[in-house]
This record gives C-alpha cells, structure tokens and sequence, in this order.
C-alpha cells in the first residue's frame, strides 16, 4: 500500500452521493503520555460504547469497530460488541497493538509500537493470532484492518492478503509519522485506491484528512514545507490556519470541531471526494482516559460533535452511511444488469 506507483486509484461519480463510513479504534486504556506497555490491557471502556450507538442509530449507521487483542481476548468486550455485530449494528474488523499482541517477542519501544516496522515474520504472527482470536470469539473472520498508529510497512500488504484481508483504513493523507519511525503518508491522498496483486486485490479506504483555505489546492505542496522544522519554529502552521489560508482537517471529533468538520467536508467534495472516513478511538466514550475527553464536559461535547456531524452529513449534504465492507462489496460485486447477462450465458 505504500508503493503509490503500484496503486489503481478509483474514480466514484461526481453525481454519486456522499458516501460516510465510521471507523472505530477499538482497544484497551492507557495513558497516552507514558511509555508502552504490555501492562496496558483493561477494557473497562468499552461498556461505554453504547452512548455512541445510540447516536449511530439515529442516522442509520453501522459504525466498524477495528478491534485489538485485549479486546478481542476479553469477555466483558466481546459481551458487549458481539450481539451489536449479531444484531448488524456494527461491523469487527482486526487493530494491531504490537506491544499488546502475542507472540510477546519484540522489544517494546516507540518504533515497535508500528507493526510495519516488526520483522515479517513477527508482524504476521502477531496479526495471525488477532485474525483467529477475533474469529473464535465473535464468530465472524475480520476482512477490515487498521494498523495501530496507522503503522502499516513494507510487508503489510503481503500479509493482509495471505490472511485474506480485503480493505485496509490505515492511511492518513498529507501526514508524516517518521518523527519516531512511523510511515510517511504525505504523498498520499484522499481518493480511495485499489493496490496489491491485481488478482487479489486490496481495497484502501483513507482517513478523510485534508485542506482548507485560500491556499488548499496547493496544500499536498505546501504543508510539508511549513511544518518542517523552519516552519514549525516560527509556528507557520497556526498563523495559517488562524489567517483561513491554510489548515490541515481530519475528520474525527478529537482534535477538530463542528466547524472544522463543516469546513473539511465541504472543501473535500468540491476536490471531487465521495467517499469519507470518520474515526476515533473507543476509550474516548468514557471520561478520563485520552486527551480528548478529560471529564463528563469534554463527553457531552464529544457526543454532541457526533450528533452534529451525522446531521448535517445526512440531512444537509444528503449523504449515506456505509461500512468498509459494504462499499467493497459495492466495487467488486457485479451490477443487476451484469448478474442478467451472466446468467444468461450460464443458460444458454
């Protein structure tokens, strides 16, 4: 997925409506300013899940919890996620936390916690025994994978297919990871692409991030420069962002507003995008346990932004929800006319 020249971009309808799927990174607490640890594996959070999929329901959509091995491994979570998947309130796709996934033979540091950066072998195991971990307990063998810290490598794409993965949701536009060995997407955009072997191909589905501003259709050119390390020392990313020249979006109620949603969406569609990706992480449902939601006043803003978000995508802009699964099972399942002509020939 990383080799761009290798990848067969999709081009949707301009006429095609909106389309919005919700990607949840779902895993264990721990505290985000502290070093990794295997340690880190409580999943009290996700009986907290529910505040969301009351929400979800609203607007008809069936949000993907991408789910790691504490997760996957624990009761309490699986009583909780299986009868919403049984029930097809959500989907399960595979999140890889290396530093919490066994076989427990790495070194646990910053640039282990990327998956990609693992040895093959290692990386593949590990995914391995989350894929059946998953199918054991919820029944259903995951096809949707994130990598965790979007740390998707050399090997990934070789490994999602052996395993029979068929969409990833690990890249995040116009950013760059390598600060503390992590990938570079800053080449990357926002249109899903197919890549992999042809035969057997793999479906990506971005997380929608990017411009907006005077200055957006050159922000895949510009953003690098003035997030560098000049540019970042004379804090050039905030006076254009403060100025509306150019700011950097993604799509996720941590870390961005209702307004910058707005702004995001809107400057996304007019570039021609049709398919976007909404995401967060699921200890955020409970207050005390990410940055983003530090007591019972950030939830109720956190849930607010969600409901306000799924309003104005639904009704404002008349869009549809989807999964990643559904929408690659739009791309690769033949059309009504298609199937009659197919079998057509069968009987002739």
């Amino acid at each position: 997925m990383l080799a761009q020249e290798a990848h067969r971009p999709i081009d949707l309808p301009d006429d095609m409506a909106p389309c919005l799927t919700v990607i949840i990174d779902t895993e264990e607490e721990f505290d985000w300013d502290a070093p990794f640890s295997r340690d880190n594996v409580s999943v009290e959070t996700i009986a907290a899940q529910h505040a969301a999929q009351d929400i979800f329901a609203r607007y008809g959509i069936v949000p993907t919890y991408v789910i790691d091995y504490p997760v996957a491994s624990t009761a309490s979570s699986v009583a909780v996620l299986k009868p919403l998947m049984e029930a097809g309130a959500c989907e399960v796709g595979a999140h890889l936390h290396p530093w919490v996934s066994p076989p427990y033979e790495e070194e646990v540091c910053v640039r282990n916690s990327y998956p990609g950066n693992l040895a093959r072998d290692l990386e593949r195991r590990k995914l391995l025994d989350l894929t059946e971990t998953i199918e054991r307990n919820f029944g259903h063998r995951p096809t949707v994978y994130k990598a965790g810290r979007y740390g998707v490598g050399a090997n990934t794409t070789s490994i999602l297919t052996e395993l029979g993965y068929k969409v990833d949701v690990s890249v995040v536009p116009y950013t760059d990871f390598t600060g503390d060995g992590g990938p570079d997407f800053r080449r990357f955009g926002f249109r899903p692409y197919w890549f992999g072997d042809e035969d057997k191909a793999l479906l990506e589905l971005p997380l929608s991030t990017g411009f907006y501003g005077a200055l957006a259709p050159l922000g895949q050119q510009l953003f690098p420069l003035i997030s560098g390390s000049l540019g970042l020392s004379v804090r050039l990313p905030g006076i254009l962002s403060r100025s509306k020249l150019l700011e950097r979006i993604r799509l996720s109620p941590e870390g961005a507003n209702h307004a910058e949603h707005r702004r995001l969406t809107k400057s996304l569609l007019a570039q021609g995008c049709r398919m976007f990706s909404f995401t967060y992480h699921s200890p955020s449902l409970a207050a005390g346990h990410t940055p983003y939601v530090r007591n019972q006043a950030d939830l109720s803003a956190f849930l607010d932004s969600l409901d306000r978000y799924f309003d104005f995508f639904m009704n404002e802009l008349g869009g549809q929800a989807t999964t990643p699964a559904r929408f690659h099972a739009r791309l690769t399942e033949p059309t009504a006319e298609v199937k009659r002509s197919q079998e057509k020939i069968a009987t002739a």
